[in-house]
């Protein structure tokens, strides 16, 4: 064989994705994902399970959309299937920072889960009484797994009964948005109640310093995982307009004018702005849901149901949703503002562009936010291109980002303006309750 074979086909070999077939999982778990379609790991699987099934604590960073919560949920369902572990307790316990992702978690595990006899719950807080009582049910006769938001389940410990001291497997996902919302004091009250002797997972999107102070209070000698973060899909055809805050609605509405794409999800920081926007497309007759924290969990999953079965094609939403929803065939992605952080933007506008499709996102810069979207762009190694603000809608300011500053301070600097047509975060909405700190409440919504 030649030396040029030999080197194609040891390239092959390192590009090749493991099959699930391939790991040391049980029999009864890989019908449920040949049920599912599943067939090949992904590199955050691929690297992340054999090191849970050998028992170690792991701190993997991996951005939404990798697969990672199939990457710690088949060992577990693994581990739990062979019947090694006390029966009507609490064996499981994920903790994840809003209800629509305990809720996105607790279906794909009933899938993956479905010829085991493992139990789950969803145990979140919106409900009314009857939801409160049916989740303690649930923990107090020993659930396999519990699926959890911080505040609900402290609020459940705090009634007494709950025994958490059975825990075998505790894991954290989405672990800097728990932290940036302010739950860390919770969980490391939570992680109280569980045994020493638990297996510790720590998955996060991003890994600034307070995740890994987290790690070193409560994971025990962990393997480390980490992926670079993607950059968008070349499949994202993506644009930005640069404008002032006033034309940005206006803008909207003016595209929407033109055409109505048949599935759009349109992100905001504000929910004031979602309030807004939802007001002004149902003056214009178009199928419409909004989703923020001031809305009931009934209403929600009402609203997620009419948008993924096609009743409503617009879904307007604040960054609740921007990690937790798993919808495949998003035709637009709209930022009505800049996400926080760079990575932010990645998980926004990747919702589109999905099994092979094409996709457009579509973004808002104002003054204030320049220097931010300029971050985006050396981040994403790429500039974006700038529609031109509609004549009709007023002049635009230029894209100066280094004479812009997102910062208060900068509201008496020059606007530079440039002729039209010339441009080149479940939030638990909480109040803080008694068993919090003074003066340390949790992140909401604006």
């Amino acid at each position: 064989m030649r030396i040029s074979e030999i080197l194609r086909t040891f390239a092959q070999f390192l590009k090749r994705t493991m099959k699930f077939e391939e790991l040391n999982i049980e029999e009864a778990l890989l019908e449920g994902l040949r049920a599912m379609n599943f067939k090949e790991t992904t590199p955050v699987q691929e690297k992340t399970i054999p090191v849970v099934l050998e028992g170690r604590d792991i701190i993997a960073c991996a951005q939404t959309g990798t697969g990672k919560t199939a990457a710690y949920l088949l060992p577990i369902l693994n581990m739990l299937c062979k019947g090694d572990h006390a029966a009507d307790t609490l064996n499981a316990l994920i903790m994840v920072p809003t209800r629509e992702l305990a809720q996105q978690i607790d279906q794909q595990l009933e899938g993956f889960a479905y010829f085991l006899p493992v139990s789950s719950v969803a145990v979140y807080g919106g409900g009314d009484g009857v939801v409160f009582a049916q989740q303690q049910r649930a923990l107090l006769s020993g659930v396999d797994v519990a699926i959890a938001t911080p505040g609900r389940l402290l609020a459940l410990l705090a009634m007494g009964d709950i025994d958490l001291s059975n825990v075998k497997f505790f894991i954290l996902d989405e672990a800097d948005r728990m932290l940036e919302m302010g739950f860390i004091d919770d969980i490391m009250q939570i992680a109280s109640y569980l045994s020493k002797d638990r297996q510790t997972l720590l998955f996060s999107a991003t890994m600034p310093p307070k995740i890994k102070e987290l790690a070193k209070k409560i994971l025990n000698n962990p393997a480390e995982v980490q992926l670079a973060v993607s950059k968008p899909a070349d499949k994202i055809k993506q644009s930005a307009y640069i404008c002032y805050e006033r034309q940005k609605i206006p803008i909207i509405l003016d595209i929407f004018n033109e055409k109505t794409p048949e599935r759009v999800i349109i992100f905001s920081s504000s929910k004031q702005k979602v309030k807004d926007l939802y007001a002004a497309f149902l003056r214009k007759g178009l199928k419409v849901g909004q989703m923020h924290s001031d809305l009931e969990q009934s209403e929600r999953e009402a609203i997620i149901r009419s948008f993924k079965n096609g009743h409503t094609n617009i879904l307007i939403a604040t960054d609740i949703v921007s990690r937790g929803i798993d919808i495949e065939d998003i035709e637009l992605v709209i930022n009505l503002d800049i996400p926080r952080d760079e990575e932010d933007y990645i998980h926004r506008i990747g919702r589109t562009a999905r099994a092979n499709s094409d996709g457009q996102a579509i973004t808002f810069v104002s003054e204030s936010e320049q220097a931010k979207f300029r971050r985006i762009e050396v981040f994403i190694e790429k500039d974006i291109e700038k529609t031109p603000v509609p004549e009709h809608l007023g002049e635009a300011p230029e894209y100066k980002p280094s004479e812009y500053r997102s910062s208060p301070h900068n509201k008496g600097r020059q606007n530079f303006r440039r002729k039209p047509g010339n441009s080149g975060g479940n939030r638990d909405n909480r109040k803080p309750n008694n068993r919090h700190k003074k003066g340390r409440g949790k992140q909401t919504e604006k």
